[in-house]
């Protein structure tokens, strides 16, 4: 199994490359928010 790669383009939240360096200005803002909606949510539950 080969280790995820680094992201290059400083956009992934994860340190991992998830293809983000893809996204538009306006998609990476989406997605940004996205994610970290469902992490604080994760973070309610957990509590």
């Amino acid at each position: 199994m080969s280790e995820p790669r680094a992201c290059g383009c400083g956009r992934s939240p994860t340190g991992n490359c998830i293809g983000w360096h893809k996204l538009t200005a306006e998609e990476y803002e989406a997605k940004l928010a996205a994610y970290k909606e469902k992490q604080a949510s994760k973070a309610e539950a957990a509590e």
